[in-house]
């Protein structure tokens, strides 16, 4: 007799994502390994019959070695891929897409070494990501990038490289508009020994992060990316030792200014004549980018419509708010920015509403432990998808995902010991904004980066700024007739301007400085500093 043949691994998670046509499946946990064992080392291609999936994610499987055949043609509506912590590699065969609306891919902590051509991120011609906007690639062992990453993914924003084994970058990653969008690159921890001056031709780059490596030079061309904000050489030994220095413990404005000046960082033994002649070409070039990209149209708005900014530093503070951050959180949601808005007025016409779209005790609701409420919240969106019949889910739910497979849920807590704050869920009855609210303490945080914090607070303090003055000069009729009006909440203690104080003009928004640090009282981020809210030319920033 023929030995009966094994039953196949039974996978309820998609079954139950086909019945209830889900959008989002997670697959993670201690059954998942042998599952995919059993599976050959791939996923299951019954996951690849689920066309409406829009999030996919599988981490932590020490088993799962390759993706599988189906992917791109089975999952055509996919917006996120994340496959990190699992032990895919040395290539992805067959190569992932094409995905046509893929938005984020994560690969990070993978036991990739090369994506070449047929067994890597798709295809170059035409694009096989074409709106891929996030790809994290850390914490493998790649030894080069795949030369048409640029034209495989051209819209890409942020890449991620950390903890891999690149000595270089394809010449082609900075060729004249080969990704007009990126403003975020870490390659932190790697061999790198040569950072090309075609740098320059990254338009939008904002952070850029290449500490740990061997690099002996710095190009001066790095001076001429028109939006660097932020960069971090540490641990490179590098021949200029002043320039050592300063990458150790100076601003990165003082380092561009020193790399524009003609400093050594790009080549040894220049001379004076040599650097003011570079420097005077290089202040054309940023002239002409500034005019093609209308960036030169700042001397043309009409001051009536500008936005007034004001910056409180630490130190003309008396009683600077100052958060503390515990290091549990390293590994949930490890960055965060704060600051401090004082002077808005919310209470004319709809001011209130326009300001805000949604907000432990969580708003409206009774105190709960935040186990207890991220389990209320998974049954409440189960309940709204059935009752309204729709695939994805609204308002807090929307962010549940985030918190998938945590032991430690993140929170913010005052120095009553009352939690305010439960990111990225909700915010707290506590400190609910009402029309009576001028004062307001904000927060961002990220599990991915410190300048998405930055430049999200960036925005948001932009929006506050334009109703404030939206609200003054259109001088909307309202009342405080909301019934909780008069039971002042979410405002802060300490001077402030009363709104509409100034009859000739509008009082700006007053921005205090708030400091983060961590359990020992050092430094890791201050906010606003001197190189952020540099964002709109219709905005003044009186620092």
């Amino acid at each position: 007799m023929a030995a009966a043949a094994a039953a196949p691994e039974a996978w309820p998670e998609l079954e139950l994502a086909e019945r209830e046509r889900r959008r989002e499946l997670l697959l993670t946990g201690p059954g998942l390994e042998q599952r995919v064992r059993a599976a050959g080392g791939r996923l299951p291609p019954r996951l690849f019959t689920l066309p409406l999936l829009h999030y996919l994610e599988v981490s932590g499987c020490g088993s799962l070695r390759e993706p599988g055949p189906g992917l791109a043609q089975g999952l055509p509506q996919l917006h996120s891929l994340v496959l990190r912590r699992n032990a895919l590699g040395p290539g992805l065969s067959p190569e992932l897409g094409p995905l046509p609306a893929l938005r984020v891919l994560d690969l990070s902590g993978n036991a990739l070494e090369a994506l070449p051509p047929g067994q890597g991120l798709g295809p170059a011609e035409p694009p096989g990501l074409p709106q891929l906007q996030s790809l994290n690639l850390s914490g493998n062992r790649l030894r080069e990038l795949p030369a048409d990453l640029a034209l495989c993914a051209p819209r890409l924003q942020t890449l991620n490289l950390t903890g891999n084994c690149l000595d270089s970058f394809p010449a082609a990653l900075f060729r004249p508009g080969a990704l007009p969008l990126l403003s975020e690159l870490a390659a932190a921890d790697n061999r790198l020994r040569e950072l090309s001056p075609d740098i320059a031709h990254l338009a939008s780059l904002k952070t850029l992060d290449l500490s740990n490596n061997q690099l002996s030079e710095i190009p001066a061309e790095l001076a001429d990316c028109p939006k660097l904000k932020e960069i971090n050489f540490r641990g490179n030994r590098l021949r200029d030792k002043r320039l050592e220095k300063m990458v150790s413990g100076c601003q990165t404005r003082s380092i561009l200014e020193y790399l524009r000046a003609g400093g050594r960082g790009g080549g040894r033994g220049r001379g004076r004549a040599d650097g003011a002649d570079k420097e005077e070409s290089r202040r054309k070039r940023r002239e002409r980018r500034k005019q093609e990209s209308g960036e030169g149209e700042e001397a043309a708005v009409d001051e009536a419509s500008r936005l007034l900014l004001r910056v409180l530093h630490v130190s003309e503070n008396p009683a600077p708010l100052m958060v503390r951050v515990s290091p549990e959180v390293k590994d949930i949601r490890p960055f965060i920015v704060g600051a401090v808005v004082r002077g808005m007025d919310l209470r004319p016409g709809n001011a209130l509403k326009r300001f805000l779209s949604s907000q432990i005790i969580p708003l409206g609701r009774r105190e709960v432990k935040a186990k207890d409420l991220v389990r209320q919240l998974q049954l409440e969106a189960e309940e709204h998808r059935k009752q309204k019949k729709r695939q994805n889910v609204s308002g807090l739910h929307r962010y549940l995902h985030l918190l998938d497979g945590k032991e430690n849920y993140p929170c913010l807590v005052d120095a009553e010991g009352d939690v305010i704050s439960f990111p990225p869920i909700t915010n707290s009855e506590k400190t609910k904004i009402k029309k009576t609210t001028c004062d307001l303490f904000l927060e961002v945080t990220s599990a991915t980066s410190l300048q998405i914090c930055k430049d999200i607070m960036d925005t948001l303090i932009l929006k506050m700024a334009e109703i404030n003055k939206y609200t003054l000069e259109n001088k909307e009729e309202g009342s405080l007739s909301d019934p909780e009006a008069d039971a002042v909440s979410g405002q802060l203690s300490g001077p402030r301007a009363t709104p509409g104080a100034e009859s000739d003009g509008y009082s700006p928004l007053v921005v205090e400085q708030v400091r983060v640090v961590d359990e020992e009282g050092h430094l890791k981020v201050v906010y606003p500093s001197k190189t952020d809210l540099d964002i709109a030319a219709h905005v003044t920033v009186i620092r």
